[in-house]
């Protein structure tokens, strides 16, 4: 009896619950529940275990090793609530997909805070809605800041053959919940961009397909009405930086098959947004959208949004670069013609993927009126000039700005195999004279320079635009 008195407040107190508002109150008081023990991307499966450990000693949750990964390493099944609607939340399948795993995080720390201001939503959460994490599913590719797993296989494309135990963990957690709803949680590439416009797409969402004919079923209409709410919590915070992913059936994948089987799917994609390299704006997003949807899930008011809400969102592209040089003026065998550069960059990690440091390339030249970039410059009225090969007997006697404005770009020195550290600087150092790459064409990375009035005033080097004068 007190059970079903204590449903009906819930129900008469929180179902015309404003779930923007909300997320607006979680977003300004994000410090209060921020998980100071991972501040980056790569942090390893070791560093979330204490955390884990001590989430377990907390009455509202219950904490049991799911299974193990094809190292050995476990895998948490952590629930909360005790409610009708069940969840299940996965993060880290891709192991260098590190977003959401931060947010669960600081979502563990709200669900177990005794913060007044929060009470009543949690409350409603505890009492209406059983949730189910598993964060960190890879935890091999985690610890190796990976895409796949030991066996450098993507998880994401067993969910048929289920040929590995991380693979398996999922589907026996899903199979024994029997979830209502799913949340795939992943991290898209920073160079998606929100179709047609210049805005990154911060996040991205989908209500994957069951069949190759992108039916629509229950299922999966509750999947579009809840990412609808989802998507209007992003808008609060990053405007116009939300796409829709694409949503052609892939049978291998597990969002799609989660769907088929009868849990509506909802995938997020983290990407990028400028300035927040190490993704810790993004993570705040996410904390408050998915809080946002467990409110709207705990009241019904998600049910309330329609199909075209979701069609509305516009849909992904890929037209982001690190950096866009305009009109610049390209001489070769007589002919100068202006064109645009684009350039991007790869992170090149250490041995135990603990630090990185960007390698830029050439993406494209040409006509990219289409593209955008993180950073753009029109160099109209400059001259563009390539970086000259210096020698040098040790890098930290090197003053780097002092190099570009010589026009160093490059320098050699054979003692840089061993010394990851430098491989930071804003010039490129080299072992080998012939590492140096010069041509100014798509693959290559060579170091560049803006000059006018007969000075040097920028630099271009791994993709980045360095003020020199």
């Amino acid at each position: 009896m007190n059970k079903i008195i204590l449903s009906l407040f819930l129900f008469f107190n929180y179902q015309f619950m404003d779930a923007q508002q909300f997320a607006n109150q979680l977003f300004n008081a994000y410090d209060d529940f921020k998980e100071t023990k991972l501040s980056h991307r790569r942090f390893k499966h070791a560093d979330i275990v204490p955390l884990i450990e001590k989430l377990s000693e907390h009455d509202d949750f219950k904490v049991v090793k799911a299974g193990k990964s094809v190292e050995e390493k476990d895998i948490f099944h952590i629930t909360y609530g005790q409610g009708d609607i069940v969840l299940l939340l996965w993060s880290q399948m891709h192991g260098d997909e590190a977003t959401a795993t931060m947010a669960l995080f600081d979502l563990f720390n709200f669900l177990s805070a005794d913060h007044p201001a929060f009470s009543d939503f949690r409350a409603a959460i505890k009492n209406k809605l059983s949730i189910h994490f598993i964060p960190m599913l890879n935890p091999d590719g985690a610890d190796r800041f990976q895409r796949r797993n030991a066996m450098n296989v993507d998880l994401n494309r067993d969910a048929q053959k289920l040929e590995f135990p991380e693979s398996q963990v999922l589907k026996k957690v899903r199979d024994e919940t029997q979830a209502d709803f799913g949340f795939n949680l992943h991290d898209q590439s920073k160079y998606y961009n929100v179709a047609l416009t210049e805005n990154t797409a911060a996040l991205s969402f989908l209500a994957p397909a069951y069949d190759y004919e992108k039916g629509i079923n229950g299922t999966r209409e509750k999947a579009m009405q809840l990412i609808a709410v989802m998507n209007e919590t992003v808008q609060q915070f990053l405007p116009g930086h939300v796409g829709r992913y694409n949503d052609d059936f892939e049978p291998r994948a597990f969002g799609d098959n989660i769907q088929k089987w009868g849990t509506s799917t909802i995938l997020v994609e983290a990407g990028g947004i400028r300035g927040d390299e190490e993704k810790q704006l993004n993570r705040k997003v996410h904390f408050c959208l998915l809080l946002s949807a467990f409110i709207s899930l705990a009241d019904g008011s998600y049910s309330s949004k329609n199909v075209a809400a979701y069609e509305a969102i516009p849909k992904n592209d890929r037209k982001m670069a690190d950096l866009i040089l305009r009109n610049v003026e390209l001489t070769a065998d007589g002919k100068t013609k202006s064109v645009d550069i684009s350039f991007k960059s790869d992170e090149v990690q250490n041995d135990d993927a603990t630090a990185f440091y960007n390698k830029g390339y050439i993406d494209d030249i040409g006509d990219l009126s289409t593209f955008y970039g993180y950073t753009e410059f029109d160099a109209g009225a400059y001259s563009l000039k390539k970086g000259k090969l210096g020698e040098i007997s040790d890098p930290e006697d090197i003053d780097q700005l002092k190099c570009l404005k010589k026009r160093y770009g490059d320098l050699l020195w054979p003692g840089i195999k061993n010394h990851f550290k430098y491989k930071h600087f804003d010039v490129n150092i080299h072992e080998r004279k012939e590492e140096m790459e010069d041509e100014i064409s798509p693959g290559k990375n060579p170091s560049l320079f803006l000059v006018k009035e007969g000075k040097i005033r920028y630099a271009i080097v791994n993709a980045k635009l360095i003020k020199v004068q």
